[in-house]
């Protein structure tokens, strides 16, 4: 949820998180995003300048924070690389870009080792410490090597980890500054290469601070569709404004749903963890019938695009405009605890009235992860000079056209660690011509953040009905006929920024949702074939020859190209 304090205590917060970035005018390094990747990242940056970690509300909120199942990784060994490598590319349905997956299966086993180190505790048998990892498997996996923590909230231990231990570099070699209730609003780029960032403040103060690199690990988008599991930060800020200051973006099409959020009328869409389903849990649907085996060989632990579009199907029925519910069904499972093995999931349907054990548990498939983004290469290195991207904000064409569940975690932490590598190496000095300074922006009046409003929910209504799980030309074009009218629509709202020197962070993530969407609409309508996440129902079968490749956008213009 949005903050909702009144003015004055918002200003008083916003000037204490700030303390340690209020006076600087510039930094060695800024990540934005403070989930895995951007803390991975600073913790190694910190070593050789002074790091700001800009995140848009307290630290540790982010989407690696709500990870619920756990974090893939081989730890048996050589044949265990080599069986997560085959599997991580069966699921891209034909797009992984192999070197950067092996990448992520070989290096990944010293990324976890590491965390563990520094203090993640993941769950052992019998609770002891010194016991060996317990393993669980999700849809896709040819095995166990999902890693969990406090059953279902790994994410969350890995995100407490990883903030305690850049915390503890703050205090000792002040070397990492945090910058909490803050977002990035620009880049500014001289001759090609990005040299401060604008960052705008929970009391509405702009500031400006050069920097010789910039990370943006900002995350993913979800809030673009009505339907997400994501939480309310993801609006994709840092993918907005790579795109305005002229980075490359690549496979904004393939946009992830997962198959089983909770489904409840005026409640969130609580995720459901792959691993209900790796530990035995049952699709079924309003006529009690298990119906996996009619779409694919792995049942319940098939693809997550294969599920999440099996749930759609059994979801609408013979007739499209009918719909019907989907069930999960755990109340065969006796050999475990449920409670104890899933106990956050427990605790939130136990508020609904609803029981792992004892009851059938509506789900639908919302929007999840992101597998396009910032195209960077595999330190990443975007195709603008100073400006880095890791984490779901980056695209290296690992995951494909559909993630293997549970890379996402790994991912940040191998990526976060290769992309402070890359801009150590690269070793880029200030501008000497970038200008600094601060100035407070006049916040909007009610009735224009009223509009701001109106015009997100319509954005993520009209995303969610026309780029959603299933796709075609007709719908795709009326998604970009809406965001037309949408982006019409905020044009007088941001002439006043430059104008009247008025605006809101509501404003700024209104126009990174219009960027986004236009991004995904305008690629998914180029790509005339169905693939992973990406289904066109007028084009129905996957066609490698024109389109195994990557979309790559630049200007608006999208291209496909092999890497």
């Amino acid at each position: 949820m949005q903050p909702t304090w009144p003015g004055g205590l918002r200003a008083v917060i916003a000037s204490k998180v700030m303390t340690q970035a209020s006076n600087l005018e510039s930094v060695d390094f800024i990540v934005v995003g403070a989930g895995v990747a951007g803390l991975r990242a600073a913790i190694e940056l910190a070593s050789h300048g002074r790091v700001l970690v800009v995140t848009k509300e307290s630290l540790g909120e982010s989407n690696t924070h709500y990870a619920q199942g756990g974090i893939a990784v081989a730890t048996e060994g050589d044949e265990d690389v080599a069986l997560h490598l085959e599997d991580t590319v069966g699921a891209g349905d034909g797009l992984v870009y192999v070197p950067a997956a092996g990448v992520l299966v070989q290096e990944g086993p010293e990324r976890v080792a590491e965390l563990i180190e520094w203090g993640a505790a993941f769950d052992r048998e019998n609770h002891n410490p010194g016991g060996e990892l317990l393993r669980t498997r999700e849809a896709a996996h040819s095995h166990p090597r999902i890693l969990h923590a406090n059953g279902d909230a790994t994410g969350a231990e890995i995100s407490r980890s990883l903030v305690a231990h850049a915390r503890e570099i703050a205090r000792a070699h002040r070397r990492i500054h945090f910058a909490e209730w803050t977002m990035a609003t620009r880049l500014i780029v001289e001759g090609g290469r990005v040299v401060a960032v604008e960052l705008l403040d929970a009391s509405n103060v702009s500031r400006r601070i050069a920097v010789r690199s910039v990370l943006l690990a900002s995350g993913g988008a979800g809030q673009v569709y009505s339907d997400t599991t994501n939480p309310a930060v993801a609006t994709g800020d840092g993918i907005a404004i790579a795109a305005q200051a002229g980075a490359e973006l690549a496979d904004m099409e393939f946009y992830q749903f997962h198959p089983t959020a909770l489904s409840l009328p005026g409640v969130a869409r609580f995720l459901l963890s792959e691993a209900l389903r790796g530990e035995g849990a049952y699709l079924r649907n309003d006529r009690g019938e298990r119906f996996m085996e009619r779409y694919h060989p792995q049942l319940e632990l098939a693809p997550r695009d294969v599920v999440a579009r099996a749930i759609a199907r059994e979801g609408m029925g013979s007739n499209p405009a009918e719909s019907r519910q989907v069930y999960l069904d755990l109340r065969h499972i006796c050999e475990i605890n449920l409670t104890e093995r899933f106990p956050g999931i427990s605790r939130f349907l136990a508020t609904h009235g609803l029981s792992l054990q004892n009851d059938l548990i509506p789900v639908r498939p919302a929007a999840h992860y992101l597998m396009g983004g910032i195209r960077t290469d595999l330190g990443g290195r975007t195709t603008l000079r100073g400006l880095y991207a890791a984490g779901e904000a980056a695209c290296t064409g690992v995951h494909g056209a559909n993630r293997l569940a549970s890379n996402s975690l790994l991912e940040g932490l191998v990526f976060g660690a290769r992309a402070a590598a890359a801009i150590l190496a690269d070793d880029l000095g200030f501008s000497q011509t970038a200008v600094m300074g601060a100035a407070s922006v006049l916040p909007l009046c009610e009735e224009e953040a009223a509009l701001v409003e109106v015009l997100i929910s319509r954005l993520k209504r009209s995303l969610w009905a026309n780029a959603g799980l299933l796709r075609e030309e007709l719908t795709l074009r009326t998604g970009l006929a809406d965001l037309a009218e949408i982006t019409d629509a905020l044009a007088p709202l941001n002439e006043l920024t430059t104008g009247l020197g008025k605006g809101s962070r509501r404003l700024f993530e209104a126009n990174a949702l219009a960027s986004v969407a236009g991004s995904i609409l305008r690629a998914a309508l180029a790509r005339t074939e169905s693939r992973g996440a990406h289904f066109r129902n007028d084009f129905p079968r996957r066609d490698d020859h024109q389109f195994q490749k990557h979309s790559v956008e630049s200007d608006g213009q999208i291209r496909f190209q092999a890497w």
